[in-house]
């Protein structure tokens, strides 16, 4: 099963937490989307996904998509 990308609807300590039970990482909505994906691809390297140099990849190898809700307005 993939690892999912879902946005929290209140504002969370961290950038990005892990749930195990849901196999999903909650990221706080209107995040930098640089500190956004360097939060997210330290977390999934500490869960042990394979690092890619082509953005951020499930532990299965497939890519991860970020909810365009998670990301601050602006260009990126």
């Amino acid at each position: 099963m993939c690892t999912l990308i879902a946005v929290a609807d209140n504002a969370q300590s961290e950038t990005a937490i892990w749930d195990p039970d849901e196999i999903t990482i909650t990221v706080q909505g209107g995040t930098h989307h640089h500190d956004l994906i360097r939060d997210l691809a330290a977390l999934l390297a500490d869960l042990g996904a394979p690092t890619t140099t082509g953005g951020l990849a499930c532990f299965c190898g497939d890519p991860i998509t970020i909810p365009q809700e998670a990301i601050a307005a602006g260009p990126l």
